[in-house]
């Protein structure tokens, strides 16, 4: 590969990771029946006036297979994180007991699993989609680097790479899908 290739490539290889790691992180926050602190992830709460992230104003934790418990750092914190919960419409409603919450993660009926399973394969769609795109703005890259004198040899070679990058991402995306999907599906 040439000079002028190489960050093209490397491009589109960091930028694909990226799309299968968001793919990662958006199938955690779909739930399987099962609690974790991760259905909480990137939920914010108002603190003193400023929104600031569920775990730097309490803590979060796993009590049994269907129960998330949330302790405040501080007491007077309990009805803002409840408003939170109650506004991110995550499908669970908060249980305060005055010094903690409790999220009760209701059993999942099939109709429910398979909402969750189609919500997944809309993400993945979503990463196929962007993997596609990288792969379409890096193809545009190699093409204008041989109308700037790069040899037809080397341009279909760094097409094939890109080709071959965008194929090991897409059955990458599949794999996760299959994976979550098997978990949803899972009593």
């Amino acid at each position: 590969m040439t000079d002028e290739l190489a960050p093209i490539l490397e491009d589109a290889r960091i930028l694909m990771q990226k799309a299968i790691d968001h793919l990662e992180s958006e199938l955690v926050k779909i739930r399987a029946g099962k609690a974790s602190p991760q259905l909480l992830d990137g939920l914010t709460v108002d603190y003193y006036g400023s929104p600031t992230i569920m775990n730097q104003v309490a803590n979060v934790s796993v009590l049994d297979a269907r129960t998330l418990t949330i302790q405040p750092w501080e007491k007077n914190m309990l009805q803002p994180i409840e408003r939170a919960i109650i506004a991110a419409n995550i499908g669970i409603t908060p249980q305060n007991d005055g010094h903690t919450i409790r999220l009760f993660m209701p059993p999942l009926t099939e109709e429910r699993r398979k909402e969750y399973v189609k919500k997944a394969y809309t993400e993945g769609e979503h990463s196929k989609v962007a993997v596609r795109n990288i792969r379409r703005e890096a193809i545009e890259g190699i093409k204008k680097l041989q109308k700037d004198g790069l040899s037809e040899d080397l341009t279909k070679d760094a097409e094939k790479k890109m080709q071959e990058m965008t194929d090991k991402n897409i059955v990458l995306v599949d794999k996760h899908l299959s994976t979550k999907e098997k978990e949803i599906m899972s009593v």
